[in-house]
Order: C-alpha cells, then sequence, then structure tokens
C-alpha cells in the first residue's frame, strides 16, 4: 500500500512544483574495467562472497560523527546545512504505488521495486541501522546530497547489497501512481571506486508530474560495506549528474570509516587520502 506524504512532505510537493529543490543521490554507469560486473555477477555480490570482511572494532557514536565527510572532501560548491534539516528532506516523486502489471515475475519484483522507491524516501536504502549512525546534508543548486554512516551490527549490510545488486534487472523500469498521476522509474547499475569491502552503485530517474507540473528527479545512489558497518551516499535533483560528488563522498568516506574503526583520525586534507 502506498505511503501517503505526512503535512510536510505535501508541502515539499507543492514547493517541488514551483521548482524548488528535491532530494538526494549520485553515481556513473559500470562497466568491466571499473569491476562493476564480473561474469554476469555484479562486483558487489563477488566481494561480498570472496572477500574477507574488513577487521573493525564496534562504531561509536562520535565514531560516525568523525568519519562524516566535508564540504572540503566533495569539491563544487556543495554546502552543509542544519542536520535538522538534512534528516527532513524527503521528495514526493518518490511516493506512489508500484504497478504490478509491469512484471513477469510481479509480486516478487514488484515488492522489490517498492521497497526501493519507499527506502529512498525514507533515507534507508541499507534498512534501518542495529547500530550507531550519523547523517550530514549539502546543497548545491537544485540538487542535495545526503551521507550516512552506519552500523548494522545485529543485521546484513550485505544482503542488502545484494538486493541492491539485483535491482537494475528486476526494476529496470517501471510505473509508481499517486493521486491518479502516473510516474515513469528507471534504474541502472552504475560504478564506483574500489573501495570497502564491497560496494554497489544505482542511478534512480524518476519522470512524470507532481502537483500537476512535469519534472525529471535523478538520483546517484552509492552504498559501501566496511564489515558489518557502512556508509550510503544519496545525490541529486532535478539537474542530476551529480557523479564526481558522489565517487569523491564515497572514496574518501570509505577511508573516513577505515580510520575511525582502527583508532585512527580522518584527515583534515582530502588529498592525503590515496
Amino acid at each position: 500500500m502506498a505511503r501517503r506524504p505526512s503535512p510536510l512532505a505535501r508541502v515539499l510537493s507543492t514547493a517541488l512544483a514551483a521548482g524548488t529543490l528535491l532530494t538526494t543521490a549520485a553515481c556513473s554507469d559500470g562497466d568491466d574495467a571499473d569491476g562493476s560486473r564480473a561474469s554476469g555477477i555484479t562486483a558487489t555480490r563477488v566481494a561480498g562472497k570472496q572477500q574477507t570482511p574488513s577487521p573493525t572494532a564496534t562504531l561509536t557514536t562520535d565514531g560516525a560523527r568523525a568519519a562524516l565527510i566535508t564540504e572540503a572532501d566533495i569539491e563544487d560548491d556543495w554546502t552543509q546545512v542544519k542536520d535538522t534539516e538534512a534528516e527532513n528532506w524527503h521528495d514526493s516523486l518518490l511516493i506512489g504505488t508500484v504497478d504490478v502489471s509491469d512484471f513477469l515475475t510481479a509480486k516478487a519484483d514488484s515488492a522489490d521495486c517498492q521497497r526501493l522507491m519507499d527506502s529512498l524516501f525514507d533515507d534507508d536504502l541499507l534498512g534501518k541501522p542495529s547500530g550507531t549512525s550519523a547523517l550530514r546534508g549539502f546543497q548545491q543548486g537544485d540538487s542535495r546530497l545526503l551521507y550516512q554512516v552506519a552500523s548494522y551490527d545485529r543485521t546484513d549490510p550485505q544482503g542488502s547489497l545484494n538486493w541492491m545488486a539485483n535491482l537494475p534487472e528486476e526494476c529496470a523500469q517501471f510505473t509508481v501512481t499517486e493521486d491518479g498521476e502516473e510516474r515513469t522509474v528507471q534504474v541502472i547499475e552504475v560504478s564506483l571506486p574500489k573501495v570497502g569491502d564491497a560496494r554497489q552503485g544505482l542511478r534512480v530517474t524518476v519522470q512524470g508530474s507532481t502537483g500537476g507540473t512535469e519534472a525529471t528527479l535523478t538520483l546517484e545512489v552509492a552504498a559501501v560495506r566496511v564489515g558489518n558497518d557502512a556508509i550510503t551516499v544519496t545525490a541529486g535533483g532535478l539537474d542530476g549528474d551529480e557523479q564526481d560528488s558522489v565517487e569523491q563522498a564515497v572514496k574518501i568516506g570509505t577511508q573516513n570509516l577505515k580510520d575511525v574503526l582502527a583508532g585512527k583520525t580522518p584527515p583534515a586534507d582530502p588529498s592525503q587520502v590515496e
């Protein structure tokens, strides 16, 4: 059953029709050279089965915040926003019920696609963290970037990464409907820097109308696992194409998390991250 927007989400929907900011995500098309696929199996699944998880300490609240990226880490013209503002970022274009008739294996595939839309709206792509978590939001023009660090010590982040790896095939294109308005959603796999124990990138495009106004939302999505902890990045908006910023966030953010888990302080200068 479709999630009905809160009064806040209704306000955001109206603001979107007026051309104001949207929400989250970023990446780029994958290819064999970048290791996003191997003999038809995504790099995420290969990494999850063949790589030994990095030895990690327990991620504390202070550690999670220390592992967050800064404006300097993603360059360009990103400006950090207040945490309370970032926590309330939700995009009304992501609200809707998936059309089951779009799928050959209707119930199974449509459920995965519905989970994708709901988790993008709720900013919990890897599920609810079972341990500590921290987030930071950035704004640039009509685009937004949300960066999260979280512990999944009592759950399995690799399971969620494997689920993400199947989405470009199961949810390549489908339709969602909300208040009589149809939107077309496309999902493709994108490559990420070879960091962490496993990783997965997606580009999600939502095209349709909200409040009678046509709009296209492009989200670049990235998730990287380090042991039982993970970082997630979503960046984009009406302008789309935030691939470079997401790749930089993934590269530096993963190293930050590894440093924190090793008892080190992440470098203040992003150029020190190899």
